[in-house]
């Protein structure tokens, strides 16, 4: 089955990284990938200078994808590989959302900052809005100093809390198989509870979904949901973490909270948005 993987780009070396990190991930699969740079100016207008703004944005945007489409030609190897470069003008996320709708995207791979890349910001806020209200297509963040070496272990951390629908994993599933990964499910609570029924069902359906998988399910009990993730990344060596959006601003909460900035896997392991596909 032919892939079909959104790739965008604003020329960074993050950018670049994610853009490697997919092609190696997805070595062995025929694909097609649309490597996006788009180009914006705040106010259009007839002014000369506005219109050879945009000329000079545009042809920026076109000789950056011809240099990116050399070398990737130069360097790739497999006939299985499809390259498209694509460069447009206007806001990212609504350029990805209707290439996604034109070309049923599988998945966008992206770096997590571009070119302003700051110490301050862990994740770029494009990376952010990409993973908040792309809704209908799973979104990986690659991390610039993470470098696909193969993956042997994927954290899906979760509340059990509401009914999972299989298709929703698809993309997880995919990468497992694909990678021979293993797939640690991790539940985290208060030292006095235990799971009620709808949550044990919930993990029926996780057990059910992964049956053919590598798959284990893990109990961290009396700690904060990103404290368990990160000792759990510590010590299970990790090579990517799984979550399911199910509300519109999970990952600008789980961002924006203090002590993700001492999350050491923020650096290192992507991160793989999936989503509720019920609250689109």
């Amino acid at each position: 089955m032919k892939r079909r993987i959104l790739l965008p780009t604003d020329f960074s070396d993050n950018a670049q990284n994610a853009i490697d990190y997919a092609i190696n991930l997805y070595a062995n699969d025929t694909c097609d990938f649309y490597i996006l740079n788009t180009y914006y100016i705040e106010e259009f207008s007839m002014e000369l200078a506005a219109v050879r703004d945009l000329e000079a944005f545009e042809q920026k945007s076109i000789s950056g994808l011809s240099l990116i489409f050399k070398k990737l030609l130069n360097a790739e190897n497999s006939k299985q590989h499809q390259y498209h470069m694509v460069s447009e003008c206007g806001a990212l996320i609504d350029i990805m959302k209707d290439i996604i709708e034109k070309h049923d995207i599988d998945i966008v791979i992206m770096g997590t900052k571009g070119d302003t890349d700051s110490r301050s910001q862990i994740y770029g806020s494009q990376t952010v809005l990409a993973m908040e209200r792309i809704r209908n297509c799973p979104v990986l963040a690659i991390p610039k100093q993470a470098n696909f070496k193969g993956i042997q272990n994927i954290i899906f951390p979760t509340g059990y809390n509401t009914p999972y629908k299989r298709r929703e994993f698809d993309c997880l599933i995919d990468i497992a198989n694909k990678t021979g990964a293993a797939i640690r499910v991790l539940n985290v609570l208060d030292e006095s509870k235990e799971l009620n029924q709808n949550q044990l069902k919930n993990q029926n359906l996780l057990k059910d979904y992964f049956e053919e998988l590598d798959c284990s399910f893990h109990v961290l009990h009396d700690t904060e949901l990103l404290s368990a993730i990160n000792s759990y990344i510590l010590k299970q060596n990790i090579d990517m973490v799984a979550f399911i959006n199910k509300r519109h601003n999970f990952f600008s909460w789980i961002i924006s909270k203090p002590m993700v900035k001492n999350l050491t896997y923020h650096t290192t392991i992507p991160i793989l948005a999936l989503h509720d596909l019920k609250n689109k």
